[in-house]
């Protein structure tokens, strides 16, 4: 399951959702909105999102998980718009049957997440500044 929302994330219904019988190891990845960027102070992120392409990466990189690791079931959400500190900005879950496959699953999802999808990201600092922040656009390699 993949999805942009506007809606905070349940976390919690999400890693219930990815339970399953035959996988005895799941693991949630939570990104949250942190207080302290570079030594200044954020107050909020603002998240943009070329939705159609986002959704097609997200899903690109569903599809890449499982053929790589036994996944029982996965999901990856990411919010969008104006979030406060604290507020969780993207959720990764996975099963697997093992821990070591699950965690790796996970983590390859969330990296390959913050490198492909085309999702911005704008910091709101406490002195009333913004600044969008760039990050380095990685190429995917020819198939």
């Amino acid at each position: 399951m993949i999805r942009l929302t506007s809606e905070p994330i349940d976390h919690a219904a999400l890693t219930e959702m990815v339970r399953r019988p035959a996988c005895g190891a799941l693991v949630t990845f939570l990104g949250t909105v942190r207080d302290l960027t570079d030594g200044r102070q954020t107050v909020a992120l603002d998240y943009e999102a070329h939705a159609s392409m986002a959704e097609k990466k997200l899903a690109e990189i569903e599809q890449q998980t499982r053929e790589r690791w036994p996944v029982g079931e996965m999901a990856m959400v990411h919010r969008l718009g104006y979030l406060e500190v604290g507020e969780v900005s993207v959720a990764v879950a996975v099963s697997c049957p093992h821990r070591a496959e699950a965690f790796e699953a996970c983590r390859f999802a969330i990296e390959r997440l913050k490198e492909f999808v085309p999702i911005w990201k704008r910091e709101n600092w406490a002195d009333g500044s913004t600044e969008w922040v760039h990050r380095k656009q990685k190429r995917e390699p020819c198939e």
